[in-house]
């Protein structure tokens, strides 16, 4: 116990800079979903064409190899980002795309009868797009948006190869020095733990949404 006293603090302070990516990343990406799932339903072919060039691109390429290009690569082109703005970068493109794909789906699900009466109600299409559909594409895709939130959480462990200082590069730093495992023990409670708290609230949100059954 006093082993982990003396390296529990490193693994906290790792802890803050992966639930900074976490977060950050959640609420950029989530709204960005939104618009480009928007974006993949319209009829303008030019667009849709590009987006769709986009998801492909990010859905087809390890996040790993994006942050490397992100970070090594564009500066080759004059584009420089430090550490940590190149890693919420690279994970805001790759988790839009994803939540884009997401709510594309859900947005595809909802019955064209539903615009048909938003219509004959003489609502907006804003009015239409926040009372009606929102809410029952958030039902859709929440169970899939858990699964994304979830693999968010172990992704974040990606930006050691950049070189920041996140949870997992700290237990793999104190292993090293101290040549034992109890450091990557504890990094594991501690993905466990914010995996569980992810999991928790999910759930809450999807009791909660459970009235559009």
């Amino acid at each position: 116990m006093h082993y982990v006293s003396q390296i529990l603090p490193s693994l906290i302070s790792g802890t803050g800079m992966t639930l900074s990516i976490f977060f950050w990343t959640i609420i950029i990406a989530i709204p960005l979903g939104i618009l480009v799932g928007l974006g993949m339903t319209t009829n303008f072919k030019p667009l849709t064409w590009l987006i769709n060039i986009y998801v492909w691109l990010m859905r087809g390429t390890p996040l790993l190899l994006q942050l490397i290009f992100v970070f090594y690569g564009l500066p080759i082109i004059g584009v420089v980002f430090q550490r940590y703005d190149a890693a919420l970068f690279a994970f805001i493109l790759n988790y839009t795309a994803y939540f884009a794909e997401i709510f594309r789906g859900g947005l595809q699900a909802i019955p064209e009868g539903q615009y048909e009466s938003a219509r004959v109600l003489r609502l907006t299409n804003w009015q239409t797009l926040r009372k009606i559909v929102i809410p029952q594409v958030v039902k859709i895709v929440l169970p899939s948006i858990g699964n994304e939130v979830i693999n968010l959480v172990k992704d974040s462990s990606l930006v050691y190869v950049i070189g920041l200082g996140d949870l997992l590069r700290a237990g793999n730093v104190a292993m090293a020095r101290d040549v034992t495992l109890v450091p990557m023990l504890l990094v594991g409670v501690i993905y466990l733990l914010l995996t569980a708290v992810c999991t928790l609230v999910l759930k809450r949100m999807e009791k909660h949404y459970s009235y559009w059954r």
